[in-house]
């Protein structure tokens, strides 16, 4: 077995939930994220060459497996954290910066740009008029903690490239593609940047699963906001960001459509925009995620990346659908003064 330190902290808050569903240092998204990270990683080691029942059997031997045939497996990473103390945020900040939505109320207004990417966790308290917490505490950015994994030597190159892909774009808890719940792994063993998992878009949108970071002609789908000085303005520039792209593509239909539109497949349920032919438990999140990064500088740098991968059976999306959707979606990226694009 193999032991290894690092420190985690946090660069925006985190809605991690207890059984209560109070905030709270816990190791189980930990682990949930290592393993999907792995994942990555490994369709990365094999050129994309994916084998879905050999990627299962291997993961399981190392992540352990619960089975009803009774061939249940222990895992073999052993986490833990130095403590499992409650989130130090006990209530919200008073100032939600307001982001105008056209879509919201009669000809649009000016919504939370926290409330409108952690909705859920956040919710709005109409007696004060202000966003705050749904549940008693969540885990503040700067936060820290000492993480350590025990785990096979014979395993060490996957699991240190999936602690370099979660450290780089990994995020935690409730909305965390919308960037709530990102960190930063700190530790000697990691490296300073490591070089994307990349794949052809088109050719990622033949498994159902996210298995690498997308590129195209230009390079990496993946894109850079300007530096912010707190976690508070640069969800203002992520919401204002998200805001707008989805708004570019319009609806022709309201509740209860006939057939999906573009729309609808950038990720799904749809407030007021459902569709009669899905299931009304059908869920598809979007494979556009943000993560906060801290520089060196001090400041905090919004990353835009793009794992696409195409929805499950039920959502019925053809391929030259999600093609063109997904290709207007790059363009509006690169058309955003306030964006850059990766070059590496």
């Amino acid at each position: 077995m193999i032991t290894r330190e690092f420190s985690i902290q946090f660069t925006t808050p985190a809605f991690l939930g207890n059984a209560e569903q109070n905030g709270q240092w816990r190791t189980p998204p930990f682990k949930h994220l290592l393993r999907e990270w792995w994942r990555v990683a490994w369709a990365e080691s094999h050129d994309f060459n994916i084998s879905l029942g050999e990627m299962r059997s291997e993961e399981g031997r190392l992540f352990g497996v619960a089975a009803d045939d009774g061939d249940s497996r222990k895992s073999r990473v052993r986490i833990r954290l130095a403590r499992w103390d409650q989130g130090g945020m006990k209530e919200w900040a008073r100032v939600d910066p307001k982001v105008f939505h056209k879509e919201v109320g009669n000809g649009g207004r000016e919504v939370g740009s926290h409330l409108y990417l952690g909705y859920g966790p956040l919710t709005y308290d109409k007696g004060a008029k202000q966003t705050k917490l749904k549940v008693n505490a969540a885990i503040q950015a700067g936060e820290e903690n000492a993480f350590k994994l025990a785990y096979p030597k014979t395993s060490d190159a996957l699991l240190m490239r999936a602690l370099e892909l979660a450290s780089w774009f990994g995020a935690i808890g409730g909305r965390s593609r919308n960037g709530w719940g990102s960190f930063m792994l700190l530790g000697e063993d990691l490296g300073d940047q490591p070089g994307y998992p990349l794949r052809d878009w088109r050719e990622c949108l033949k498994e159902e699963w996210a298995h690498a970071i997308g590129c195209d002609e230009t390079g990496p789908l993946v894109w850079w906001t300007e530096a912010h000085r707190d976690w508070s303005s640069l969800m203002k520039t992520l919401a204002e960001l998200k805001i707008g792209l989805r708004t570019s593509f319009s609806f022709s239909t309201g509740k209860k459509a006939s057939n999906p539109e573009p729309r609808h497949y950038l990720s799904y349920p749809v407030t007021n925009h459902s569709v009669n032919s899905w299931d009304r438990n059908a869920r598809l999140p979007n494979s556009l995620r943000f993560k906060a990064w801290q520089g060196e500088d001090g400041n905090l740098y919004g990353l835009i990346y793009h794992m696409p991968c195409k929805p499950p059976e039920p959502f019925r999306a053809r391929e030259n659908t999600l093609i063109s959707l997904w290709g207007k979606v790059h363009e509006y990226l690169d058309s955003q003064d306030n964006l850059e694009r990766s070059a590496q």
